[in-house]
């Protein structure tokens, strides 16, 4: 296997790295997005991890920036910023079909860039699978009953919640809570029902990091309906691990699942790659 950094895109303006093992011209390739403005390697290096140990199982890979993010610099375009995620994804397939011969591809993304992910599959017919890491969620009914019910019955949590009145009163302000404005739940839930219907694989993997509108299992199905139940779709609640995965074994445990959903749903016929 060969790691190789690649100035690339439609004004060159895009850096990333490939991870390029010996394979037969039909597979799947793989391609890791930003977490918001975090760069290429993902937060605590997860995308390097993750792309390093996909290619010593004959998977190419790709972990590049977005355009004006980490080292990419702006295409010069003038074009919305939905229109440049389209563009610069399909730059980065270009990449990986000159260099590795794939005409398929899965989309990794966590936060802001399994929305980004989300947007692509949406549109672009080379997509065969999306891992989609903390993506898009709602507070629904059940969501309201497992976060609000114990909260009732706890005294501890109403000194709390007096104490924080009190000291907003006396002008201590908290710090502000940054969070991307989500689609409408019906519209996610449409967008899924078509990339089922396109064929398309998803793994949905949700922390305990996003508890204040994600808090369990049931969620998935609650959020987008019956079609968290369809063979194509793979869903895991990980209530333990943090939103940006900052343990050691988090990582590991993720990368684990990651590459066990991709075994099963795009087995790498040769893997002729070597660490």
């Amino acid at each position: 296997m060969t790691e190789q950094a690649f100035r690339f895109g439609r004004a060159r303006h895009l850096i990333g790295i490939a991870g390029l093992p010996e394979v037969t011209p039909d597979t799947v390739g793989v391609i890791v997005l930003n977490s918001g403005m975090v760069h290429r390697i993902g937060p605590f290096r997860l995308a390097v991890d993750m792309t390093r140990r996909l290619n010593t199982l004959g998977y190419p890979t790709l972990r590049f920036d977005f355009s004006t993010i980490g080292d990419s610099g702006a295409s010069g375009e003038s074009q919305s910023r939905v229109q440049q995620i389209h563009a610069d994804a399909d730059d980065a397939m270009e990449l990986l079909r000159r260099h590795a011969g794939c005409t398929r591809f899965v989309l990794i993304g966590l936060c802001s860039g399994a929305q980004n992910a989300h947007a692509v599959a949406c549109r672009d017919e080379k997509i065969a699978g999306a891992v989609l890491m903390d993506g898009y969620a709602y507070r629904t009914l059940g969501f309201r009953i497992r976060h609000y019910l114990p909260r009732v019955f706890n005294p501890s949590r109403w000194w709390r919640r007096l104490t924080k009145a009190r000291a907003r009163t006396e002008g201590v302000v908290s710090e502000p809570l940054f969070r991307v404005a989500p689609l409408p739940q019906a519209v996610v839930r449409v967008d899924f029902a078509g990339m089922i219907n396109r064929g398309i694989k998803l793994c949905l993997i949700y922390s305990g990091g996003i508890n204040t509108y994600f808090n369990h299992a049931r969620q998935f199905r609650e959020c987008f309906g019956r079609v968290m139940s369809h063979p194509a779709v793979s869903t895991r609640y990980l209530e333990e691990m943090d939103h940006t995965f900052v343990l050691v074994d988090d990582r590991k445990r993720l990368i684990d699942h990651v590459e066990t959903w991709l075994c099963r749903n795009f087995p790498v016929a040769h893997a002729g790659a070597t660490p």
